[in-house]
């Protein structure tokens, strides 16, 4: 592909890889506002669509009522607990002012004082009667907050039993939409992967195949993030299966390619030396053989004991050097022209370099 350019491979590469992540990037984000706009693709089912929805009505205003109650009477509480700590912090006072004088009477043994222990002790009466009547308007209020809590309490009960009384029919209802939005969204996705697979099939040869490879990816996470989120799942069933059906599909292709791959190898075995030097791409060639790999079967290339020089391999017979047909010089068999005295290689050496 591109042959005639003279840029190098590695940059040419990573510009189009660019290129397919770029293209891949926009057909994703046109993929998602067009199955974003199509009506009936988002699951929008609510439990609330099948209660009762009198009954929850007429429990929702009750339980508002209740709630502005309760509040009413928190708000009424404050004031009456400070007036009845401040009713018990007098009556302690009282009483510590008291048992003080009267330990100071004890001393003193003054009966002329009589009148003024009743006076006193009538004084802690009144003190003790307001404290209690404090608590008791604070207990009042404690106990209607109980009351009005337990009788919200019972609503909350009985508008979750109108839900536990709704799920049937919800959860039909939640499994037709969760069907309706996997086949919608399986229709838009099963052309694609049927474009992409076709595309990896035929074009990946093509001098356009950088726009195919995005479209795949574009394809690809498509089938990942579009589909597979949406499928049903029957309690885990159908990812499942559809998991253990991918996998079979993968593994025959799979191994179906390694066979085919194995034959292609047998049967490059076969050719003349000539032959499959034409059909080896150069650089590739040159790279297999500096790093010791036999370009033909791409098995390691194995010396003599005692030498270094490795002419041939000993797996398929491919030639790997040679010799300079000018100078004499051991070269690489795939150099189109020789590195010492730059004399072209014979045509059937050099049918790689130029092809």
């Amino acid at each position: 592909m591109f042959k005639f350019l003279r840029v190098p491979e590695k940059l040419f590469s990573v510009v189009m890889w660019f290129v397919s992540l770029l293209f891949a990037s926009f057909l994703i984000g046109l993929g998602s506002q067009l199955v974003g706009e199509l009506p009936g693709v988002t699951q929008a089912v609510e439990i609330e669509e099948f209660v009762d929805r009198a009954a929850d009505r007429a429990i929702e205003a009750r339980t508002v009522q209740l709630q502005e109650r309760i509040d009413a009477l928190q708000r009424e509480r404050v004031p009456l607990q400070q007036a009845a700590d401040t009713a018990a912090a007098a009556e302690a006072s009282a009483r510590r002012e008291y048992e003080t004088w009267a330990s100071t009477r004890s001393v003193t043994s003054d009966s002329a004082q009589n009148p003024e222990v009743l006076a006193r002790t009538r004084r802690l009466e009144a003190l003790l009667a307001q404290q209690r009547a404090a608590e008791r308007r604070v207990e009042a209020v404690d106990a209607e907050l109980i009351a009005v809590g337990q009788r919200k309490d019972s609503l909350a009960t009985r508008r979750a039993q109108l839900r536990d009384a709704a799920q049937p029919a919800y959860e039909r209802a939640r499994f037709a939409t969760e069907l309706r939005v996997f086949g919608i969204r399986l229709a838009l996705t099963l052309p694609l992967l049927v474009i992409a697979g076709w595309a990896i099939a035929r074009k990946r040869k093509s001098e356009y195949w950088p726009l195919w490879r995005g479209f795949v990816l574009f394809a690809t996470l498509t089938f990942f993030g579009e589909l597979v989120p949406y499928l049903p799942s029957y309690g885990g069933y159908v990812r499942s299966v559809v998991g253990i059906v991918a996998s079979l599909v993968a593994g025959h292709y799979t191994i179906r390619w390694m066979r085919a791959y194995v034959a292609r190898r047998e049967a490059e075995a076969q050719r003349s030396a000539v032959e499959r030097r034409r059909t080896l791409g150069w650089e590739e060639a040159l790279k297999r053989v500096n790093a010791n790999i036999c370009p033909g079967c791409e098995r390691p290339l194995v010396a003599t004991p005692g030498s270094s020089a490795v002419n041939f391999c000993v797996h398929c017979g491919l030639q790997t050097y040679d010799q300079c047909d000018g100078c004499g010089t051991r070269k690489n068999a795939f150099f189109a022209y020789c590195p010492s005295c730059g004399v072209r290689a014979r045509e059937d050496a050099a049918a790689a370099a130029v092809s």
